[in-house]
C-alpha cells in the first residue's frame, strides 16, 4: 500500500535480464516490473485515479493525526541536529494528496514553522486547495536541507519476481494483463547478484522472491538529494534474517487485499528489503560526505552496481532498522490510556486523552501498523532519534 508514488521517477536498467523480452513477448506476456509499471503509472494508470490511494486503503497518515505530529517532532530533532538553518525543507516522497506534509506542517512549534519549507512529490496532479507553502514536485528536489520521509514509497517501486523452477534453477516470472503467470528466462546479471546476496533461493520448485534492485537505485537516489539531514523510509519490510518463502506481492482495492492484477483496477505491493535499500543507501550517504569535505560537488542518487555488495561501504553505523511501534515511542508517542480519575474530574479531557490513546495504539499495534519497518538514514548529521541500542 502507499500514500501515492513517484514510482514513475526510477525508470532505467536495472541491470541484467532480457528486458527486451520481458517487456515485449508474443502473447501479452511481461516482466512484473514493466506490467506494474504501466498499470499503477502508465495512461489511466491506478495513482491516477481521482479518489487518490485514500479511496482504497488506510494508511498511518490516514489513521492519526498523532502520525503526522511525530513526524513533526522528528523534523525538529533534525533541525536542531543541523543548527537550526535559516531555511528547513521537509520533502514527502509519494505524497498522495499531501495529507502528510499538511499536518507536518501545521503541528510544527512557530518558530521552525516560520523556517520551514514543504515539498510534495507525486506523480499526480496537485490537488485543489492544498496549502500554498506546499510545492508540488514529480521528482524530489536536489540539495535538501532537512527531512526527507518516504511513507509506504518503496513497496510499490515496480520490481521482478523470480520463482524457481522443476530443475531448481530462479527464473523471472513473466504476467499477462489479467494476471496470468508464466515462466521466463532465468534471472541473470545484476538481478541474479541481488538474488545471490539478499534473498539467495533454494533450489526447491515453487519458492518465490521480489528483486528488490530497482528499491535500492531508487533509496539511494533519494538519499542523494540530501545535502544535510535524514532519509527515512517507512513500508512493509523484511531483512535476510527472514525472508517469506514465496514472496508478498499482492493487490489492494477498496479496503481489501486481492489478487495482484496488472490491468489499473488495484494497487500492487509488495514488502521492501530495507537492509539491502539501508546498504545502497550508505553508499550514497558516504559519497556525499566524502564529496562535501573535498568541497566537490556529486552526481546526486549515482551508485554503482557492486554498492551492495558485502562491506562495499563498510559498516553502517548511523544506518537504523528499527520498527514503526519503537521509532513512534522513541518519538513521545506511548498511546498509554489517561488515568480513570480525570474522567471524573474532566470528562471531556478524558474522551479527548481516550480517543488520542486509541489511536496511538493502532499506529503501534503488533501485527498492524506498529510493525512497519523504519529505516532512517542520516547524511552528515548526527543520528536524531535512536540511543546505541538500536543502531543497525
Amino acid at each position: 500500500m502507499t500514500d501515492g508514488t513517484t514510482r514513475g521517477t526510477t525508470s532505467g536498467s536495472a541491470g541484467g535480464t532480457g528486458g527486451a523480452e520481458r517487456d515485449s513477448a508474443p502473447g501479452g506476456w511481461r516482466g512484473w516490473r514493466a506490467a506494474t509499471e504501466a498499470a499503477l503509472y502508465g495512461p489511466g494508470g491506478f495513482y491516477r485515479r481521482p479518489e487518490g490511494p485514500a479511496g482504497h486503503f488506510r494508511t498511518s497518515v490516514h489513521a492519526s493525526p498523532l502520525f503526522a505530529a511525530a513526524v513533526a517532532r522528528l523534523l525538529c530533532r533534525v533541525d536542531e541536529a543541523l543548527g537550526r538553518p535559516a531555511a528547513l525543507d521537509f520533502v514527502d516522497m509519494a505524497a498522495g494528496r499531501g495529507e502528510l506534509v499538511t499536518g507536518v506542517l501545521a503541528a510544527l512549534p512557530d518558530e521552525v514553522a516560520a523556517r520551514a519549507r514543504g515539498y510534495a512529490v507525486e506523480v499526480a496532479a496537485r490537488p485543489v486547495g492544498l496549502d500554498e507553502r506546499i510545492t508540488w514536485l514529480s521528482a524530489p528536489p536536489a540539495g535538501i536541507t532537512g527531512l526527507l520521509f518516504a511513507n509506504e514509497w518503496l513497496d510499490d517501486v515496480p520490481l521482478e519476481v523470480a520463482e524457481v523452477d522443476h530443475a531448481g534453477v530462479a527464473r523471472l516470472v513473466l504476467v499477462r494483463q489479467d494476471g496470468t503467470e508464466r515462466l521466463g528466462e532465468p534471472v541473470a546479471g545484476a538481478e541474479a547478484a541481488w538474488l545471490a546476496r539478499w534473498w539467495p533461493l533454494p533450489p526447491e520448485e515453487g519458492l518465490r522472491a521480489e528483486i528488490g534492485l530497482p528499491r535500492d537505485t531508487a533509496w539511494a537516489s533519494a538519499v542523494g538529494c540530501v545535502e544535510r539531514g535524514l532519509a527515512v523510509a517507512v513500508d512493509y519490510a523484511h531483512t535476510a534474517r527472514a525472508r517469506p518463502p514465496f514472496g508478498t506481492l499482492t493487490g489492494f482495492r477498496e479496503g481489501r487485499e486481492t489478487a495482484p492484477v496488472p490491468d489499473g483496477s488495484c494497487d500492487i505491493t509488495a514488502h521492501v528489503a530495507l537492509d539491502a535499500c539501508a546498504a545502497r543507501g550508505a553508499c550514497t550517504a558516504r559519497d556525499a560526505e566524502e564529496a562535501r569535505d573535498r568541497g566537490e560537488a556529486r552526481d546526486t542518487g549515482e551508485t554503482r552496481d557492486g554498492d551492495t555488495a558485502p562491506g562495499a561501504c563498510g559498516a553502517l553505523p548511523d544506518a537504523l532498522l528499527l520498527s514503526q511501534r519503537d521509532a513512534l515511542h522513541a518519538l513521545g508517542l506511548a498511546g498509554a490510556r489517561p488515568p480513570l480519575a480525570l474522567a471524573s474530574t474532566d470528562p471531556q479531557a478524558y474522551l479527548r486523552a481516550l480517543a488520542s490513546a486509541g489511536e496511538a495504539a493502532e499506529l503501534t499495534a503488533v501485527g498492524g501498523l506498529g510493525d512497519f519497518g523504519w529505516l532512517l538514514q542520516p547524511v552528515g548529521i548526527p543520528h536524531p532519534l535512536a540511543p546505541d541500542s538500536t543502531r543497525a
